[in-house]
This record gives C-alpha cells, structure tokens and sequence, in this order.
C-alpha cells in the first residue's frame, strides 16, 4: 500500500468522526469480508495458454459504518497476492432520494457499472463490459432516486492516483471522467407485475496514460479486458490509443424482469480524438443477459442503485449470456481484437452469505495485432462467502 493511500484511509477515517460527532445518533459498525474461490478446467487449440487449476482470486475483510445520515465503507483485499484498497468511501444521506459520496467506488457507467461482483448473475462481467466499465476508481458523485427515475453524476481522476505518491507536475497532467448515468422506470418494484427499466450513461475522459519515455504528458488510453475466468489469467482483448485527445463514451441499457425471469441487456459505443490528423479510433460491444430462476422465489430490486438483486436463500439460478466485443478499428489502423462470448452458469444460493457457481463458458478471439487467434472452452466452479 503506498503512502498516498495509506494517507487517503486515514483522513477518510477522521473526517467520518469528525462529521458524525454532529449527529445525536447510534454509531454502528458491520464486519465486512468476501472470499472468492475458484477452480477451472480448459480445452482449447491453445492448450498451452491456459492453465488448470485452482486460485483465490480475490479475498477482502472491512468494515461498514453507519452514523445517522453519514455511512462508509473501508475495506482491503488481496488479489494474486497483491494488497490493495478496495472500497474506501463516505457517504451522506440528504433523505431517502439524494445521497452525496467521495472516495474508492464503483463508478456507475451503464447497468454493470455500479453492480459488485458477488452480485453480478454471470460467473465474470462480460467482456463487452469489462472493456468500458470503469470499476473502481478514486472520485465523487451525486445521486437521485424515486419510484420512476434514477441518476446519478459523477467524476473520477485516473487510477494511478490512488497507488502513486504524485508531485506537483503530475498532479498537472492528472487523467479525469466524468460520468451521468440515467434510468427510467415503469413504476415502483412490484415482484407480481413486470419491470421495465431503459437508460442512458455518458462519459467524457482526458488522456489518462503516458506513452512518451522521460516525458511526464498523458496523451493515450488504454482498453483491455481477459477472458472470462480467473484462473489462468490471459488477455483476450487489448489497444493502446496513442496521440489521444479525449474519450467520449455512451452507453444505452434495457432491463425486464417478471417474478422468476429477467433480461438484461446493454450496448457500448466509444470514440477517441487523436492529434497530427490521425483517425478517431472508434470501438463497440454489446451483451444479452437472460436469467431465470429454476428453484425458489421471485427476483428483487434495489431501487437506489436501479439493479436486479439475486434471488434469496435456496434458490437455484440458470444465467445464459451471450456478448460481442470490437476494439479494432481499421482506419485508425489500431487492432486490438475482436470476442465472441457464449457462457451458461447455474447458481445456487445456500443463503446470503454463501453461493456457489457452475460455469461453461466458450470465448474466441481474433482480429488482434500480432496474436494468433485463440479459442477458449472454460469449465469452472466457484465457492463464494459474502458478508
């Protein structure tokens, strides 16, 4: 952990003292941890790529807090033996509709964006999603919410501001997004009536990545995504966007759910401006999600975040996914890959701490710069504990 983070935690911690010993209210504090476990088997032309085995991709322990209207959440994991910081945020409650929060969150672009990973239905974030969402990242946002509308608005600098100690000319050239996500809905939830939710995120980034050797200028972006198992850890997807002015992306989602079955789906469009006259890269993906439950009861809903939650206890889930992915573009002379994904996971719900996943799923890649094309057939099953 660097000291820039170490630093962060520890001021994020007093100021929630500080502002909460304003409030006549009942401090309460949560343990929080999760421990993903998984195994895998391959088949593939590429054998030699992928690897059979077992691994502990991620494990965390935190702590949620709650103070009358102030809440936070702290929390550290280990990933392939790599410490970090995880969720690391504050947040306050105006009433039950707006809500402010600063710090380490997921940042919500799209449907998948604001969704955790023991949450998302799909044994990994598909492809077309992983290459556009921009996960956790250090910022702020602002939200809204009522029985028909959510939005939410916010704003992120680049990664590496969480993991370096920057000086005065990096904090200069410092990357940023801002992000607006926005969603209607056709009522309040109700498990016996059908839900339609349709909306739009946008996003507008800086140039985020330095690719000129002993020159401290951010002119480039970077997209890239692996196959969907963590196991053997492969890239299946990968482009540098050099002479970058800006990024703009767009994001448009549809959700329907009734009772036992939902459908999901979303698409991404993004374009990058490059100086000198050189052409604009321009990349896209989509996926189609259809869930249903097999065993137990109907879906739910949280309405503050506009997000199907899982079934309850002693449910069995079947999820069936399809997605495309594009991060090659012609006239820009970039090639960074093309995916087809098809994955199918069953889902059993031991109770809200404890789930396990079954997952098949077939991925082939090509159209990549300097990689042969490679096809992967994933067998995996995971054992998840979530508190």
């Amino acid at each position: 952990m660097s000291r820039k983070a170490l630093f962060i935690l520890l001021l994020s911690l007093v100021s929630f003292f500080n502002l909460s010993a304003q409030e006549d209210a009942k401090l309460k504090v949560l343990p929080s941890a999760r421990l993903l476990i998984d195994g895998a088997l391959y088949a593939s032309p590429q054998k030699y790529l992928y690897k059979d085995g077992m691994a502990i991709p991620e494990a965390r322990v935190g702590a949620k807090l709650f103070y009358g209207k102030w809440s936070s959440w702290i929390d550290v994991g280990i990933a392939y033996g790599k410490i970090g910081l995880r969720n690391m945020w504050i947040q306050y409650d105006f009433n039950d509709h707006h809500s402010a929060r600063i710090g380490n969150f997921l940042q919500p672009f799209g449907y998948q964006g604001p969704i955790s990973a023991n949450v998302k239905p799909t044994f990994e974030q598909p492809i077309a999603s992983a290459l556009f969402t921009p996960g956790l990242q250090l910022g702020a946002m602002y939200t809204f919410h009522n029985d028909s509308f959510y939005s939410s608005s916010s704003f992120h600098v680049e990664s590496s501001a969480l993991t370096n100690v920057m000086n005065y000319p990096m904090f200069n050239q410092q990357g940023y997004t801002v992000l607006t996500r926005f969603v209607w809905r056709n009522k309040a939830f109700d498990e016996n009536k059908p839900l339609f939710q349709t909306g739009i995120s946008l996003a507008f980034s800086s140039p985020d990545r330095n690719l000129v050797d002993d020159v401290d200028i951010h002119n480039g972006f970077m997209n890239s995504a692996i196959f969907p198992t963590r196991v053997s850890n492969v890239t299946a997807l990968s482009a540098v966007i050099g002479q970058a002015r800006n990024r703009f992306k767009l994001s448009p989602e549809f959700i329907f759910c009734y009772k036992r079955v939902a459908f999901e789906s979303q698409y991404f469009f993004q374009t990058i401006s490059r100086k000198n006259n050189l052409s604009s890269f321009d990349s896209q993906s989509a996926y189609v999600t259809v869930r249903g439950v097999l065993l137990g009861g109907n879906y739910s809903y949280d309405s503050a975040q506009a997000i199907l939650l899982n079934p309850k206890k002693n449910a069995l889930e079947c999820v069936l996914d399809y997605n495309y992915a594009k991060l090659s573009d012609a006239k820009a002379r970039i090639f960074g890959g093309r995916a087809n994904s098809f994955n199918i996971s069953l889902n059993y719900y031991f109770n809200a701490y404890f789930t396990a996943k079954l997952n098949y799923s077939f991925t082939h890649v090509w159209d990549r710069q300097d990689v042969e094309p490679s096809t992967q057939n994933a067998f995996q099953l995971r054992l998840m504990v979530l508190f």
